[in-house]
């Protein structure tokens, strides 16, 4: 919805990005009181945060490379997360699968005895040793697996976690601009001139910052150097990570971990209940930043690899959706891709008088708090605030359930709205956890939702996330505020076309909140 009121040009901080670490710094800068603009060229998560394998883990292959305080930090981080947003995280037990060829039983049991008190776990289950002859997980598997090891780690809804963190940025009073690209930012005096331009429109905006962030992800370098005009002090690593989407695989509730021949680990995890979503690859990368995209051969390398363990056989002929991503990691000159580091370096540039520039390298999607709250941290001197740290205890949108607990807060939403199918009630608790409310809040039976555009997605959810989530066109609904593009009929995004065209952006549906999305 657009503002009516005049736009500052006037900020504490302006944010380029608005991947998960970009919209993580912003919420955490707002929520300390600063004034905050975040800018992204496209859509929030259109690149790497919408293309991970949708966890919130440790890393137990890390171990591996010794990288002990990484993962240490990342399951402190698994917990906390878990709390917060409940709703679009939840516990996950993984089945890794033993082979005479691997690393012995007991080396295995003992890297996941670390695992699980590195971290000072509290919440999900310790690890253990299964016999895949008597227990679930075993009847996809070939029979020549009998032992595995059962871990607990986190699913994330990635692209929902950027959103809801962008939400949580503007209701603390950040400007959040999507499709609105950084042209140039310049050292004006004490501060920056920076220079936007909306893609759509091709209007442009000039603002003046105190700080800038530079989290554009694998466009780091890009922006740093041509749209800032800085020199390039650190080495960016841009490394592809490919996924697979294949019908469902197997019936129960356990994803598996698995080792290929090469020592890659890979995933097979339950997806949207009808499909199995198996992944990723490493590969170092130096294409076009904008068009990422699966190969054939990646395709067959991931189509082999689960097939040295299932009893059903996959290939190419059999997936129905595919995402690639890149992931801009700092290079520490390992030999492979697979084993270059997922920590952050935080670069602040910051001399006498000039006004402060901090550069993001690298990262994880689980450690994106931590980032930010670091990255703030590192401003709190150039920019002379003191409120420190707040995020560890806040929830995001839509998790302020009591005790963090989903089950019940989804038993309670049942006998609240008990005209509304199980699927959609379901769908809608896990999307938007206690804001599913205020898209309800004006209706007592399904038809009061509006018309359906295909798929259960009635015109009230739609007008949701416009007002309150940023979205703007069927893409940013279909596949990164939701993965219904999976479930939904064939013209479906031309009735979500045909719906927006007609002037919803102008007139918010009723208990609207004021002006959040501006792009």
């Amino acid at each position: 919805m657009a503002s009516t009121e005049p736009l500052d040009q006037t900020f504490d901080l302006v944010v380029i990005g608005g991947g998960v670490n970009g919209v993580g710094i912003a919420r955490d800068a707002a929520g300390r009181g600063l004034k905050v603009l975040l800018c992204e060229k496209d859509d929030l998560a259109s690149g790497t945060s919408s293309a991970s394998t949708k966890l919130i883990h440790g890393g137990l292959r890390y171990l591996e490379h010794y990288a002990f305080a990484l993962v240490r930090h990342a399951l402190i981080e698994r917990e906390v997360l878990l709390r917060a947003a409940p709703h679009i995280i939840w516990p996950l037990q993984f089945v890794l699968p033993h082979s005479p060829e691997q690393r012995p039983a007991w080396l295995i049991r003992l890297g996941l005895l670390l695992y699980d008190h590195l971290g000072g776990r509290k919440i999900l289950p310790a690890s253990k040793a299964i016999d895949l002859r008597r227990h679930p997980a075993g009847g996809p598997i070939l029979d020549q697996f009998k032992k595995a090891f059962v871990y607990s780690d986190c699913w994330v809804e990635d692209s929902r976690l950027v959103a809801l963190n962008a939400l949580d940025a503007a209701e603390r009073g950040a400007e959040v601009l999507t499709r609105m690209e950084c042209q140039s930012a310049r050292r004006g005096g004490a501060g920056w001139q920076v220079e936007l331009r909306h893609g759509p429109s091709g209007q442009t905006r000039t603002i003046s910052a105190r700080a800038l962030v530079n989290t554009a992800g694998p466009w780091v370098t890009e922006v740093l150097t041509q749209r800032i005009g800085r020199n390039l002090t650190k080495n960016i690593r841009n490394v592809k990570g490919s996924h697979i989407v294949v019908p469902r695989l197997f019936d129960h509730p356990y994803p598996y971990i698995f080792q290929n021949v090469d020592k890659r680990v890979l995933f097979a995890i339950p997806y949207e209940g009808r499909f199995t979503l198996i992944g990723t690859t490493d590969l170092d990368y130096e294409g076009d930043l904008d068009r990422v995209a699966i190969t054939e051969g990646e395709i067959d390398y991931l189509c082999q690899a689960v097939n040295r363990y299932f009893e059903r056989k996959i290939s190419a002929e059999d997936v129905v959706w595919t995402y690639a991503g890149v992931r801009p990691l700092y290079d520490d000159g390992a030999g492979s891709a697979s084993q270059a580091t997922r920590d952050f370096i935080l670069e602040l540039e910051s001399e006498g008088e000039a006004a402060p520039l901090l550069n993001v390298y690298g990262g994880k999607i689980t450690t994106y708090r931590v980032l930010a709250e670091q990255a703030v941290d590192k401003l709190r001197g150039p920019l002379g605030f003191a409120v420190g740290g707040w995020t560890e205890h806040a929830h995001l949108p839509g998790g302020d359930m009591e005790r963090a607990d989903f089950e019940s807060f989804l038993a309670t939403q049942r006998s609240a709205y008990p005209w509304m199918p199980d699927e959609l009630l379901d769908r809608y608790a896990r999307s938007y956890g206690t804001r599913m409310n205020r898209i309800l809040e004006h209706a007592s039976r399904l038809e009061d939702l509006g018309k359906d555009l295909g798929g259960s997605l009635h015109e009230a959810e739609v007008d949701y996330l416009v007002d309150q989530e940023f979205a703007r066109c069927p893409e940013d609904i279909l596949w990164r505020r939701s993965k219904l593009g999976l479930h939904v009929p064939e013209g479906t995004a031309e009735r979500i076309t045909d719906y927006l065209n007609k002037g919803l952006l102008g007139n918010p549906p009723p208990g609207a909140r004021s002006a959040t999305v501006k792009a």
